[in-house]
């Protein structure tokens, strides 16, 4: 069986596994971080959203053997490590997760959105946000949280002016 070196949330893990594993699978099973969900199994809602070198993809489709050994992944469980990030803040002051299922997905798109755009407008949250489904309906609450999370990271960046 073949062997891996991956880096997950600035850590190494070596893992043994078939090179077809699905990396939603390797989280969860092989390295035991629950966050990321399995929802569909093709991409197609966004549960299983995880960031790669900084960019949001679906580890439901992104086998083992083709992540490159010198990969950064991080996990919901290495976004706010030592303090919430301000994008887990505000989905907690919104009380945005009804059901909580698809939350860790859509966090993780939120965070990359505001890495890229940190003062997003309506579309680009639309565009950023369009592949993560949320069964319970709670998109206005998560719209609303990625803009508090942009207010208070501007907070941030004006006081240390």
């Amino acid at each position: 069986m073949p062997k891996y070196i991956l880096t997950i949330n600035k850590k190494q893990h070596r893992i043994e596994a078939d090179s077809d594993v699905p990396l939603v699978w390797v989280l969860r099973d092989y390295v035991g971080l629950k966050g990321t969900k399995f929802g569909c199994g093709i991409a197609s809602c966004g549960a299983c959203t995880i960031h790669l070198n900084g960019n949001p993809v679906r580890s439901c489709q992104l086998k083992i053997s083709t992540v490159p050994a010198t990969a950064q992944i991080t996990t919901i469980e290495g976004i706010g490590e030592q303090v919430l990030h301000n994008v887990q803040q505000a989905w907690l002051e919104l009380q945005v997760p009804q059901c909580g299922y698809c939350q860790s997905g859509q966090i993780m798109s939120a965070v990359a959105l505001l890495r890229k755009k940190p003062n997003p407008i309506d579309k680009d949250i639309d565009t950023a946000m369009a592949g993560n489904l949320c069964r319970c309906g709670t998109y206005e609450r998560i719209r609303q949280a990625i803009y508090r999370a942009a207010k208070m990271e501007a907070e941030v960046v004006t006081r240390d002016k």
